[in-house]
């Protein structure tokens, strides 16, 4: 059986309707939303970030990744504790591991080129090519930088609708996509904020009506503090409606030639993307996550994510 899926402007006037009821009241609604969001994850272990062999590696010590779905680097010299990575990033600000314009630079064993780069109003499109030292195989990697949103806050809606928008639209249309890296500084405030929004509207193009509180409490099982601050929570459903309303995708026509006025797991694959602010993106060679206890395994497995938040007999519900 296959579920009615919902237009895209029946969906805009229910999640509008939505909005304006948490937003009464001072906001009432969004406040006690965001507070309920407060303890999702609070049981869950993070052995590995605590260990004292590991703490200097945490940029943020109240930020550490969870046990059941860390990532896992290849051991260094029989070190057991050279696996250790916060999350699937190096927790370092502003470090521009890739050339700003044409031109190579080194990382160890990894060779960065910078192949060309493309500038739109508030963000700066660059394809790069790795290639470690010694290796035959290259990576073709499609960077989205977006310097102009501040930590923990948020940029202009308009902008990150339309920045949004063109990463959604280019992660459509590349055949075998390989994973994608979202990366800022602690890993979850910008990043959480990105990763909802692009969620939901991926979910919104397939008639899915969206669910900000689940996904953000979903997200929040696999990383903490995904989305921030109560700003950034009430912010993804500005955009959103904004984006339904066609926010978005007016603006991309516009920056193919002008400004708008309205913003991993590696694996060998041979394509990936990266879209982030703030961070730096360490590829090394992963390996799957740790498992998780028996009782949260169904709860916490990341294939059922997208699953919990799509009506039971949807379509798109490989359930």
């Amino acid at each position: 059986m296959r579920v009615q899926t919902t237009s895209r402007a029946q969906i805009r006037q229910e999640f509008g309707l939505r909005c304006q009821t948490l937003a009464a009241n001072n906001t009432k609604g969004f406040k006690q939303e965001f507070e309920e969001l407060n303890y999702v994850g609070k049981d869950l272990p993070t052995r590995a970030g605590d260990m004292e062999a590991n703490k200097e590696k945490n940029r943020y010590p109240y930020i550490l990744p969870y046990d059941h779905c860390r990532v896992r680097l290849s051991v260094q010299n029989s070190n057991p504790h050279s696996d250790y990575i916060n999350a699937n990033f190096v927790p370092v600000m502003c470090d521009k591991y890739w050339p700003l314009e044409q031109g190579k630079v080194y990382h160890g064993l990894i060779q960065v080129t910078t192949v060309s780069r493309k500038q739109g109003p508030d963000y700066f499109m660059t394809t790069i090519n790795l290639r470690q030292r010694d290796c035959p195989t290259d990576r073709i990697i499609t960077h989205y930088y977006y310097p102009t949103w501040p930590d923990r806050g948020v940029p202009d809606s308009s902008s990150l609708c339309v920045f949004t928008e063109l990463v959604r639209q280019h992660l459509g249309a590349i055949p075998r996509l390989g994973p994608v890296v979202v990366h800022c500084s602690a890993g979850v405030g910008r990043s959480g904020t990105f990763v909802t929004l692009l969620w939901l509207m991926q979910l919104c193009t397939r008639g899915i009506r969206p669910d900000i509180r689940a996904a953000v409490e979903d997200l929040r099982l696999h990383r903490m503090w995904m989305v921030q601050t109560l700003e950034q929570y009430i912010f993804v459903h500005q955009c959103l409606l904004q984006w339904l309303s066609g926010g978005g995708s007016a603006g991309i026509q516009q920056t193919q030639g002008a400004s708008s006025n309205i913003n991993q797991r590696v694996q060998d694959q041979p394509h990936s993307s990266s879209a982030g602010r703030r961070g730096h993106n360490h590829r090394r060679r992963t390996h799957p996550p740790d498992q998780p206890q028996t009782t949260m395994q169904q709860r916490l497995h990341p294939g059922n994510l997208l699953r919990r938040l799509l009506p039971t007999s949807s379509p798109f519900n490989p359930g």
